[in-house]
């Protein structure tokens, strides 16, 4: 059996995957470490209804039990939001050691990739994708997010990266590891709160069934993961120069308290929440339900299609 028999899978999203119905998985870190409880809670339940109202089944993924958690609800899913921090953040090094140790622990992207795949679902959403931290030339901060982009066939649809990385040298990474960058109805790649990096994108494609198309074709070519760049609407989206300002501060903050590695991202975004009076949680709430709205439709469309080609 594999790595298949340390997965669980809800009755729901299980039923879903047997019917061929689309389904988007949904990724867990946000909920322990990338904003505080209530908000969480209240966030990670307002996506799920939005991927429901969109025509697809919701699967959050976490690590709890000793089990790869898909679709995490309920009771559940309040007990992964209240753990807050004090969940481990799990990305892929991780994965054996919590299953052995009984951690509970929310996904990264690359995890979530992974355990996505395991179970057969195609299409994923986020918030923004980790990359290439600034300053990486001398501390080598680079997420696993982007190499597993480039090995696993799971479509990520996010608001491009976050701001506070090195978002230049992070596309350069991804475009070293052979990952299509699509932009949906965008030719500039998003960056988080704001709705330009000022880097193009790969491909511009404006319907949903366009997308879909290319990911079938990604897949059956067995070259690895998509990016879907979707940038956060505009009436959401902060000052890109402004929150510029805010990341620069963070960062030196940061680095005078000498926060690194697996702790870093997670500080910076607290910090930004601080800087922001709050605007930037606002802003990535708004950024993460679009993105869910999105996975959905493109989830629908890669179904039908595959429905078209008999398979």
């Amino acid at each position: 059996m594999g790595a298949r028999q340390h997965l669980s899978v809800s009755r729901e999203v299980e039923g879903a995957l047997a019917a061929g119905t689309p389904v988007v998985a949904l990724e867990s870190t946000i909920i322990t470490h990338g904003m505080p409880f209530p908000q969480n809670l209240e966030m990670a339940r307002n996506v799920e209804a939005v991927v429901r109202r969109h025509g697809a089944t919701p699967a959050t993924i976490a690590i709890m039990d000793r089990r790869l958690r898909v679709g995490v609800s309920g009771p559940d899913l309040e007990a992964l939001a209240r753990a807050g921090g004090n969940a481990a953040k799990a990305s892929r090094r991780d994965v054996a050691a919590l299953l052995a140790t009984g951690g509970i622990a929310g996904t990264t992207v690359a995890t979530t990739m992974q355990i996505a795949a395991m179970c057969g679902i195609a299409v994923f959403a986020t918030g923004g994708i980790g990359g290439v931290h600034r300053g990486a030339e001398a501390t080598f901060d680079i997420s696993a997010d982007l190499e597993e982009l480039s090995r696993t066939p799971v479509a990520v649809v996010c608001a491009g990266a976050k701001s506070i990385l090195d978002i230049p040298k992070t596309l350069e990474t991804l475009e070293t590891n052979g990952v299509p960058v699509l932009g949906y109805r965008t030719s500039a790649f998003p960056a988080f709160w704001a709705r330009s990096s000022g880097q193009p994108v790969d491909h511009r494609f404006d319907r949903a069934e366009d997308i879909a198309r290319v990911i079938a074709l990604q897949f059956e070519l067995g070259m690895g993961g998509v990016l879907v760049a979707n940038p956060i609407p505009e009436a959401d989206a902060l000052d890109a120069e402004e929150i510029e300002m805010r990341i620069a501060e963070a960062i030196a903050d940061a680095e005078r308290q000498g926060v690194t590695r697996k702790a870093l991202t997670p500080y910076l975004l607290q910090r930004i929440f601080e800087l922001t009076g709050g605007r930037s949680l606002a802003a990535n709430i708004a950024l993460v339900e679009h993105n869910a709205a999105v996975a959905a439709e493109i989830a629908g469309a890669l179904g039908r299609l595959q429905g078209e080609a008999g398979t």
